[in-house]
């Protein structure tokens, strides 16, 4: 088991990419806390996981609050005693053009994507900065490439998450955290 002994925090663990990445962390031997608002689908990752013979806890996670990732970290390392791996995994997809897209839209788009991926960071690497540890980020593709079916608010916001992960990796390596960015296609 390649994760045996590590701790893992997964904002979005509720579904999607997110459960799978928090299944598949307990596979290989990983304590998983799943963080969401999406408390119903959580709850029932969290029985899955612990039902198959994992250690899995849910904490609800509003990823653009700063007290809350706080929280969740310090939950995470009283229930499990550290923190080794974060995976900011919470997102939202916007579709439309330029024109669709209004002040508030953006706003939210970029919190969720963007602003949440610093606030679970900055929480994260205290805690690491003791011994080590990875933060994972999800941009997607969209990070990489623009589409004409998507706002490109989320193209931006996924653009800022790949800049960010490459600054972070630079600034925390010398503390033994590895920065690193994973961008999947349509999914």
């Amino acid at each position: 088991m390649r994760l045996a002994g590590k701790v893992a925090l997964i904002s979005g663990g509720s579904k999607g990419m997110g459960a799978a990445e928090a299944k598949l962390f307990a596979q290989e031997g990983a304590k998983v806390v799943i963080g969401d608002v999406l408390e119903e689908e959580d709850y029932q990752t969290e029985s899955e996981i612990n039902e198959s013979g994992g250690e899995c806890v849910f904490l609800r996670l509003d990823v653009t609050q700063e007290a809350q990732w706080t929280s969740a970290v310090e939950s995470a390392v009283q229930r499990f005693g550290k923190l080794d791996i974060l995976v900011n995994n919470a997102g939202i997809v916007a579709r439309g053009t330029l024109e669709d897209t209004t002040s508030a839209e953006w706003d939210r788009v970029m919190d969720v994507n963007a602003k949440a991926v610093f606030l679970g960071t900055k929480a994260a690497i205290a805690e690491m900065r003791q011994t080590g540890g990875s933060v994972i980020k999800i941009p997607s593709m969209s990070g990489n490439v623009g589409q004409g079916y998507i706002q490109p608010v989320y193209n931006a916001s996924k653009g800022a998450v790949r800049i960010f992960t490459k600054s972070a990796a630079i600034q925390y390596s010398k503390d033994g955290i590895l920065v690193n960015s994973v961008h999947p296609g349509p999914i």
